[in-house]
């Protein structure tokens, strides 16, 4: 490293935000990125350690020292090309990534981690101003064509690692716009969705082709060449066109709650309640649009959807916001001699908890109260404590006796997490299932990514189930080198 001593000297430095009550009167991002200096020295911290776990800790394996040090060095172009050899979008990861990487940096050990996820935010922001982020097409042409269905962080970074290359590649997307569930998933403060568009454009410059309102499932065929104007496309058709086919759609099957009261109005998915502001902010007309103004908001579930669900009620004007999580409060901060470089269990705070919610945990929804017209006025709940069976070992919840209690709510959000991709998709492919009602496929040897179907291939949450954006590419890469393997015998794309 260029400064041997830096981590000795440097202090690690978060990003600048805009203030938390002035920030809920917009939707637009207000994490600014640091400045060259300013990442420089964060870069200075990165340890000459010798073994870096941040690489393994990364899911699509960064080489995180490498840039770091390019960094300090003011050598920027290299750090964005050493960046984007094993991610396609930093853009993506260094605003919404939990960065694993942190947890597994060695200086984490005693001290603050090098703050890497600023650093990379700071390489590709710099990287799309100075213009050094350009259409790669491929050279040669290999006649070959492959459909990705869904256009995620999965199937984006499929494609354009497929198209790169040289083979034809069609993306296909069920919605009005490509992006998945990083378009209609993720709220615009924390990701605008410019980012995605940049990359759409690059990738249509590449050779990639969109189609958006695509829905897979059985349908009429039309004989010859697929009639895009369809809605509805049969696989039948698709197999008949396109030499491989990767299946990359987000994991969307919400987790439900089926307690006395479940079908009272105001009580919605998360995701009933999200995409429809991202497409309000888009410019698109909604009607029936689901609001929390002047409400009283109860999101139950305590990760990253119930905290995008805080953030959107309360830039809605919500009367209160409460969240609560089934299992107990983590620990302030982890025990680092047992968990270290391994992601650790202790309590969050997002942008959005600091924008203002009651936050609750062991807390079990026991039923949901009428206000005599058919809607949500409260919820009955219990306390719960989690204690270990003497005769199985298992953990398991026992509900506190007495601790039972009343809470109003106008408008409940279930963000419990998401149990597998919509079945449709699979289904018509007839493609074997496992256990989770994920696409059964392995990540290793030979056939890695293929289903039981010949030439259809899987990869992110419709094979792993619900997960990171940051393990969506690293699977979509992956998978694009074994389609690459199938159709021409050998694949120089990295692994």
């Amino acid at each position: 490293m260029g400064k041997i001593t830096g981590f000795l000297e440097y202090q690690r430095l978060e990003e600048a935000a805009e203030a938390p009550l002035s920030r809920k009167k917009h939707w637009k991002e207000f994490v600014a990125h640091l400045t060259d200096e300013q990442a420089a020295i964060q870069g200075a911290r990165c340890m000459d350690c010798g073994i870096p776990f941040c690489n393994n800790g990364c899911p699509v394996n960064n080489i995180i020292p490498d840039f770091n040090d390019l960094v300090y060095r003011h050598d920027w172009k290299t750090a964005l090309d050493v960046l984007h050899s094993t991610n396609n979008f930093p853009e993506f990861t260094g605003r919404v990534c939990p960065a694993p990487c942190e947890a597994a940096c060695t200086l984490n050990i005693n001290n603050d981690p090098v703050g890497i996820k600023s650093i990379e935010h700071a390489i590709i922001d710099k990287g799309w101003s100075e213009g050094w982020v350009e259409p790669q097409p491929a050279k040669i042409r290999t006649g070959r064509k492959v459909a990705v269905v869904g256009s995620g962080p999965a199937g984006l970074a499929a494609a354009q690692q497929l198209a790169r290359a040289g083979h034809e590649i069609t993306v296909l997307e069920k919605n009005d716009r490509i992006g998945g569930l990083l378009r209609y998933g993720i709220p615009d403060f924390k990701m605008e969705k410019s980012h995605i568009d940049r990359r759409i454009a690059q990738m249509e410059a590449e050779g990639v082709t969109f189609r958006t309102g695509v829905l897979i499932g059985k349908a009429r065929l039309n004989g010859g060449v697929t009639d895009w104007s369809k809605q509805k496309i049969d696989p039948a058709q698709l197999m008949q066109e396109f030499d491989a086919i990767v299946l990359s759609g987000g994991a969307e099957q919400p987790r439900d709650l089926p307690v006395p009261g479940r079908e009272l109005k105001g009580i919605h998915f998360a995701m009933e309640f999200l995409p429809p502001q991202n497409k309000i902010v888009a410019g698109d007309k909604f009607k029936d649009q689901i609001l929390a103004t002047g409400k009283r908001v109860l999101v139950i579930g305590g990760g990253d959807t119930g905290s995008d669900c805080v953030g959107t009620s309360n830039r809605h004007g919500a009367k209160s916001v409460t969240q609560w999580e089934l299992l107990p409060q983590p620990p302030k901060s982890e025990n680092k001699e047992l968990t270290w470089p391994y992601w650790p269990l202790k309590l969050r705070t997002s942008s959005s908890h600091e924008e203002g919610v009651d936050r609750d945990w062991s807390v079990t929804t026991k039923r949901f109260n009428d206000d005599g017209k058919g809607h949500v006025k409260s919820l009955t709940a219990a306390r719960v404590e989690w204690k270990k069976d003497a005769t199985t070992g298992q953990t398991q919840m026992v509900e506190v006796p007495g601790s039972e209690f009343e809470i109003p709510a106008d408008l409940v959000l279930f963000a419990m997490g998401f149990v597998s991709p919509v079945g449709s998709v699979l289904e018509s492919f007839g493609v074997d299932k496992d256990a989770r009602g994920n696409a059964r496929a392995t990540t290793e040897g030979a056939g890695c990514y293929k289903t039981s179907v010949e030439r259809v291939f899987a990869a992110g949450d419709m094979r792993r189930g619900q997960s990171l954006v940051v393990w969506a590419i690293r699977e979509g890469r992956q998978c694009a080198r074994a389609v690459d393997e199938y159709l021409m015998g050998a694949s120089t794309l990295p692994r």
